[in-house]
């Protein structure tokens, strides 16, 4: 039984990674799984510069699911490359780095910045809801999505995954765009958008009103949208949204996805990425499947 996959290059031992946001660089979860298990890791997002985030209240749960507003909150490239990288180095994984930025130039920067360093590669971050520019802003607009991919991709020395919006009319062409930008992955979905309102202090739950959905009941919408984009495109996906057990990464192999990456679970069940690991082991082992090849794209 063989459960690598190779992404632009880049070997997979298993087709199971870390959604950013969801998992830090490792440190917290590495007391509850072997990260040695893992296909690879997406960190938290990276900006060219230090980021507070936004104001609490921030994170809210609900049914079903969890709205998030944290606003990619991070220490900055430099901490990143000197602190985490030689942490992450340790385990026998791959290295995937979230970039995020405001504008193309401080998208640009941190690439740069990140050149010659020690990772497989790179998430290209378009499409985070809860930043007042770049994010989201630049993920809804096609013309904007080549621009930028085309911009990063000139300074990348590591493949290129680029993540998509789900909060779009049609994500197929938006895939396209990154595609034509130079993309050489996308990576899908990132949050929808959503709002929670506390009745009783008549005031919505978060701080900036509307923050980002992720979880369980995402999972569907997730779902189509990588059956449609592994259609419409030619480059590989990795498909996320509400991925909690075997069961569910498998639907998304089928429907054509190159690979996994477990987010939200992480919050609820710690264990979470190396029970999927586990449990598509499980089912390649009672269904006779020797290799993933055999059952990635088989919905027609």
């Amino acid at each position: 039984m063989d459960t690598r996959v190779n992404i632009c290059g880049v070997e997979f031992k298993n087709p199971v990674m870390t959604a950013s946001g969801t998992f830090g660089s490792g440190r917290e979860y590495g007391e509850f799984v072997d990260l040695n298990r893992l296909g690879g890791i997406v960190v938290k997002g990276v900006a060219d510069k230090p980021w507070k985030g936004n104001d609490a209240p921030r994170i809210a749960e609900v049914y079903g699911g969890l709205l998030n507003s944290v606003g990619l909150q991070n220490p900055g490239v430099e901490h990143f490359i000197k602190e985490d990288i030689p942490f992450l180095r340790q385990y026998d994984t791959n290295i995937i780095v979230n970039v995020c930025g405001h504008s193309v130039d401080e998208y640009v920067n941190v690439v740069k910045a990140l050149k010659g360093q020690d990772v497989d590669m790179l998430e290209l971050n378009i499409s985070c809801p809860n930043v007042s520019e770049g994010g989201m802003a630049f993920g809804t607009d096609c013309t904007m999505i080549e621009k930028v991919v085309s911009a990063v991709k000139k300074e990348a020395d590591k493949p290129l995954t680029v993540k998509l919006s789900p909060n779009v009319t049609d994500i197929t062409q938006t895939a396209r765009a990154a595609e034509a930008g130079g993309a050489d992955a996308l990576s899908l979905i990132n949050t929808l958008t959503g709002m929670k309102i506390d009745i009783y202090r008549r005031q919505p739950v978060l701080a900036r009103k509307i923050g980002g959905m992720s979880g369980p009941a995402v999972k569907p919408v997730a779902l189509r949208m990588v059956y449609q984009v592994c259609k419409a495109v030619a480059i590989p996906v990795i498909g996320l949204g509400g991925i909690c057990t075997g069961e569910d990464a498998i639907e998304f192999i089928m429907a054509g996805a190159a690979a996994v990456a477990v987010g939200s679970a992480n919050f609820f069940n710690p264990y979470a990425t190396v029970d999927v690991i586990e449990g598509i082991e499980a089912f390649m082992r009672q269904q006779g499947i020797e290799n993933l090849s055999e059952i990635r794209g088989i919905i027609e």
